[in-house]
C-alpha cells in the first residue's frame, strides 16, 4: 500500500492517527496515552484467580486501566509458579482491550526497537522471513549471536537489512538497558503502576510507510520539530487536521456497514462476536464478465476496509456469482496482493466447501466499531426491531 500522508491529532491524552492515499483514509488508529496500549509494561496486581481449560490457570490483573486485564499462565511451567490473589507481577500488554473485554497480558516481555526486538525470556535468534537475501540473513544471525549476553533471545526485524552492523549492536545494548530499568522500577513501585511506555505508534507508521510517504501533518508544534529530526520529507502543522482534511466525514462513512462500488454493486460488512461476515451484492449486474470484474473491485475495497475498520479474527466473505475455484482463484490472488504488507498479518486461508473465501487476521487493536460504538442494551447487537 503506497500511503502518501499521515495525519496525527492529539487532544488532551487522546491521539487520532490516519493514513491517507490520494486523500482517502486507508488506515485509522486512536489511543489514549493513559490506557493500556500494546507494548506497555506494568506492575499489575492479581485480583481474581481462574481455572481454565486443560488445567491452565489465569488471573484478572489490575494494571490501572478502566477494565482489568487477563493473564493466561498456560505459556509457563505453572508447577514452578506459586501466584496468588493480591500479589504484584510484571506484565506486558499483548492485545488491547476491546468491547467489554480487558487487555490480554503476558509475562513474556518484549522490548521492540527499530532493527531488533529484545526477548529476555527467549533463548534463540529469529530473523524476519521478509529478508530474502540468504547472505544477509546469515550475516545478521551471526552478528546478533556474537553480541548476545547470557540467556536472552532476539528477533531481527526486516528493517535491520538497511542498517549498519554497529547501529544494530548499539540498539541491542539500548534495549537491554530499557529492560534493566523496568526491573529496577518494579522493585520500588506499588501496583498498579506503569513501568514502561512503548514508542508512540506514530513512529511505527512512519517506518512502515517511509518508502511512499510525502507528508506528515500534526497539530503539535513540539512534535513537528521532533519528527523533522527523523524524516526528510514535509512535516506540516495544522491546528485541526482531521477537520481540515475532511477526515471527520470519512470516519462517519467508515462506520457504515455498506460500501457502494463504482461498478454498481455493494459490499456489506457485519461484525459479530464469533466472526466478521462480508457479502458482495452484484446489484443489477448479470452473470458473466461483469461479475468477475465486480468481484475483483470488491476484493480491493474489502482489503482496504479490513485495514480501515481494523477487522480481525475470522473473516468470511461471500462473493457474487459462481463460487467455483476457477472464478474465485483470481479474487483470492487479489486479496493476497492487497494484504501482503498488512502489519496485522491478514492472510487468505482459502475457499470453503460452501464457496466462501476465508481470511484470518491477527487481533491487536479494537475495531473501529468497538472504538466508537457500544452494543445496544435493548437488542444486544441484533439490530432488529420487534414486530
Amino acid at each position: 500500500m503506497n500511503a502518501d500522508t499521515i495525519v496525527y491529532e492529539k487532544k488532551d491524552e487522546v491521539v487520532r492517527l490516519a493514513v491517507l492515499q490520494n486523500g482517502q483514509m486507508v488506515e485509522f488508529d486512536t489511543y489514549n496515552k493513559h490506557a493500556a496500549i500494546e507494548g506497555n509494561v506494568y506492575l499489575g496486581r492479581l485480583t481474581h484467580k481462574m481455572e481454565l481449560a486443560s488445567g491452565n490457570v489465569g488471573f484478572k490483573v489490575n494494571v490501572g486501566d478502566t477494565v482489568e486485564g487477563f493473564l493466561n499462565l498456560g505459556g509457563f511451567d505453572t508447577k514452578d509458579i506459586n501466584l496468588s490473589e493480591g500479589q504484584s507481577i510484571v506484565v506486558q500488554v499483548a492485545q488491547e482491550k476491546r468491547a467489554e473485554k480487558g487487555a490480554k497480558l503476558t509475562r513474556q516481555i518484549q522490548i521492540v526497537g527499530t532493527t531488533v526486538v529484545y526477548k529476555p525470556f527467549y533463548t534463540r535468534v529469529d530473523i524476519s522471513q521478509k529478508i530474502t537475501d540468504k547472505e544477509k540473513v546469515k550475516s545478521l544471525y551471526s552478528l546478533v549471536r556474537h553480541n548476545m549476553k547470557g540467556q536472552e533471545g532476539w528477533a531481527v526485524r526486516t528493517s535491520a537489512a538497511d542498517f549498519e552492523p554497529e547501529m544494530i549492536v548499539e540498539e541491542m545494548q539500548k534495549l537491554r538497558s530499557v529492560y534493566e530499568k523496568i526491573r529496577m522500577r518494579a522493585r520500588s513501585a506499588t501496583a498498579p503502576a506503569i513501568l514502561y511506555m512503548g514508542e508512540d505508534p506514530l513512529y511505527e507508521y512512519i517506518r512502515r510507510h517511509k518508502d511512499s510517504l510525502k507528508k506528515i501533518v500534526v497539530n503539535n508544534h513540539n512534535i513537528v520539530e521532533e519528527i523533522k529530526e527523523t524524516v526528510d520529507f514535509e512535516v506540516e502543522y495544522c491546528a485541526n487536521p482531521f477537520e481540515e482534511y475532511g477526515l471527520e466525514d470519512q470516519l462517519i462513512e467508515a462506520l457504515n456497514p455498506s460500501i457502494a462500488l463504482k461498478s454498481g454493486g455493494k459490499v456489506y460488512i457485519q461484525q459479530t462476536k464469533a466472526c466478521v461476515t462480508i457479502d458482495v451484492d452484484s446489484g443489477s449486474l448479470r452473470e458473466g464478465a461483469n461479475i468477475n470484474e465486480l468481484n475483483r473491485e470488491a476484493a480491493v475495497e474489502i482489503a482496504r476496509q479490513i485495514r480501515l475498520k481494523n477487522l480481525s479474527g475470522k473473516i468470511v466473505i461471500d462473493f457474487a456469482g459462481d463460487k467455483d475455484y476457477q472464478y474465485m482463484k483470481p479474487v483470492m490472488d487479489t486479496l493476497e496482493t492487497e494484504l501482503a504488507d498488512d502489519p496485522s498479518r491478514g492472510r487468505v486461508v482459502g475457499l470453503s466447501k460452501a464457496g466462501n473465501i476465508e481470511i484470518l487476521r491477527q487481533r491487536r487493536r479494537p475495531s473501529l466499531v468497538d472504538t466508537y460504538t457500544d452494543e445496544c442494551p435493548t437488542c444486544q447487537g441484533t439490530g432488529r426491531v420487534e414486530k
